[in-house]
């Protein structure tokens, strides 16, 4: 029987949260609906949208309403680090980004909604986390601090950007979770943190040095025992495509002590890898936020979400399970998605994770399962 020191560590990932928006507008606490896009100028369309695909919504809903039936899962699953990349400010500043044709902002009073699912740590360095100026940005952290929600990869500074966050497991273990962004997804080169000036942890490109950058400061903090989490926004909103570039970075990552690739910026899940034994997620697709009811791009089904549960061996980091929980966004609520709809996901992680080795099986339960193979041999792709 195993003990708790040889049993794996367990983490909850999942792609953007975005509560921002539509979704702080049925909240207990909406903030200003202002907004200044193209077609849309008030927050509260995004919830009329919703409602003529799926419903009427309540209002005001509970803090737990957006998160639905991730929670149960969480509390099914017992992950021992919880991580979400929070991709939205969370200010009452009216500072629009110039430049920028969309904009996410929650009121801090209802960052309660985001305490609700209890997360380790907040990665922010994303493309909408300064949306609303640089003063909108050290309001989110402090607003984030004052709730007791730990955050990497925005910062006053660019120490306190690129630091990472810490979570201790145990005495001999603990997860480190390090954030970056590329102006791939989106993030302007200005939203750099500087010396003195709050910002990003914002990668220039996915060179070699940019990654010896990163090796670097991974091999700095990084103890035996250390499980290493690399969570990056890159790439576009759309398409399954997964660059060379993109592949090589996360392979030279891996190769410099990095356990797990934590990859978003996609609407939708994109493939799949293992590497030399450690998990590869190139796009983890969106969770939560409030595109319900916008069409153009229904090819990707991207009111499908993910929750991956990843587990990994005590010690060494090297991948142990993945297990990943089909939901549908209804009514700005996550439901278990139905059994066509989960099988649709397993077809389509299968055909896109193929070129890299990777294949999921569909579980009696309806959760989809990596392969056990590809997790034990740790098999590079040669992609």
């Amino acid at each position: 029987m195993s003990g708790v020191d040889d049993a794996p560590v367990v983490l909850f990932l999942c792609g953007d949260v975005m509560l921002g928006r539509g979704v702080d507008q049925i909240l207990p606490n909406p903030g200003d609906p202002e907004l200044r896009e193209s077609y849309v100028r008030d927050a509260r369309t995004y919830v009329a949208l919703a409602e003529e695909a799926n419903g009427p919504i309540p209002r005001p809903v509970g803090w737990a309403w957006p998160w639905g039936a991730a929670l149960a899962l969480l509390e099914q699953r017992r992950p021992d680090v919880r991580v979400v990349n929070l991709e939205t400010s969370v200010t009452s500043s009216d500072e629009f980004a110039v430049g920028k044709s969309v904009h996410y902002r929650m009121n801090p009073a209802n960052v309660p909604c985001l305490s609700t699912v209890s997360p380790d740590v907040c990665t922010l360095a994303n493309n909408h986390v300064l949306d609303f100026g640089r003063q909108g940005l050290v309001e989110t952290l402090a607003t984030l601090a004052a709730a007791g929600l730990v955050t990497t990869g925005a910062g006053r500074d660019e120490a306190e950007a690129w630091r990472p966050a810490v979570v201790p497991v145990d005495e001999q273990c603990r997860v480190l979770v390090f954030s970056w962004g590329v102006p791939s997804s989106g993030i302007p080169h200005s939203w750099a943190a500087g010396h003195r000036r709050p910002g990003v942890s914002v990668l220039t490109d996915l060179s070699p040095t940019s990654a010896r950058k990163v090796i670097e400061r991974v091999q700095a903090v990084k103890r035996p025992g250390d499980v290493v989490v690399a969570s990056i926004h890159w790439g576009p909103n759309w398409g399954y495509g997964v660059t060379a570039d993109e592949t090589r970075f996360a392979h030279a990552l891996v190769d410099g002590g990095v356990d797990i690739v934590h990859g978003h910026s996609s609407h939708h899940p994109k493939p799949i890898e293992v590497y030399r034994g450690r998990l590869v997620l190139y796009g983890c697709g969106d969770f939560i936020n409030d595109y319900e009811g916008i069409g153009g791009r229904d090819e990707f089904r991207d009111e499908l979400r993910l929750m991956y549960v990843v587990s990994v061996e005590r010690g060494t980091g090297t991948l142990d399970g993945l297990t990943m929980s089909p939901l549908r966004a209804r009514k700005m609520r996550l439901e278990p998605a139905p059994p066509s709809d989960r099988a649709w996901l397993r077809d389509t992680l299968n055909r896109i994770s193929a070129r890299f080795g990777a294949s999921v099986d569909l579980g009696s339960d309806g959760d989809l399962i990596l392969r056990a193979t590809g997790a034990r041999e740790g098999r590079s792709s040669g992609a």
